[in-house]
């Protein structure tokens, strides 16, 4: 057997399974989602959201990309966010990170990687702010975990510039972003920030007026 004809069979059992548990888990899931998170994680393979936080299908809205970034001019991105906080009506976003990341780590070198380069220009810019404190640090593996959590903290702060979250902080006050950071190792969680639904939190330039953010 095939690893992709595996794959099925553990669908079938899968299914199964649930439906063993709960017979009508499938028909409710099918009715309608309602979840009260979007994670924005990294496309490692070994940080899937619902095994990282035991949560069932339909209880996070997700989106994942490499190194768990937050940029203003990716469509994808900012789609899913729109739909998440204005059709979802999520009440937390959650950044998370994870160290050892590969996207991360490649972006502290001068290799040339082709298209990825154009991506990696995002987490260099983040570098480049907090070039000082991890050029401090001499173990490269902690240079790189260093810069996973600058990072997780930076993709948090460029959330709440957009207009989309604003907007949702002006109508209905939520939702709350929260910076996490995984670790391979133990598969444990660490809080690094939470940000609450406050334009104080904003920086004035990047603060949209609230009360065109309303009638908008």
């Amino acid at each position: 057997m095939n690893p992709y004809e595996k794959l099925l069979l553990q669908n079938k059992a899968w299914s199964e399974e649930m439906v063993e548990v709960d017979k009508e888990f499938f028909q409710r899931l099918a009715k309608q989602q309602k979840p009260k998170f979007l994670w924005i994680g990294c496309s490692d393979s070994r940080v899937p959201a619902n095994e990282v936080t035991g949560t069932d299908p339909g209880e996070i809205f997700v989106h994942r990309n490499i190194a768990n970034m937050v940029v203003h001019t990716d469509l994808n991105m900012l789609s899913v966010l729109q739909y998440a906080v204005e059709v979802l009506e999520v009440e937390h976003i959650i950044v998370c990170g994870h160290y050892g990341c590969g996207g991360v780590d490649a972006a502290l070198t001068p290799n040339h990687l082709g298209l990825i380069n154009k991506w990696l220009r995002n987490i260099k810019e983040v570098y480049s702010k907090h070039q000082s404190e991890i050029d401090a640090i001499e173990v490269h593996a902690d240079k790189v975990d260093k810069l996973v959590e600058v990072n997780v903290i930076e993709q948090c702060q460029d959330l709440i510039k957009t207009s989309i979250v604003q907007k949702a902080w002006a109508n209905r006050k939520a939702p709350e972003i929260h910076g996490w950071v995984y670790g391979l190792k133990d598969g444990l969680v660490k809080e690094l920030v939470t940000i609450k639904p406050d334009f104080d939190n904003i920086s004035p330039i990047f603060r949209y007026d609230m009360d065109q953010l309303k009638d908008s």
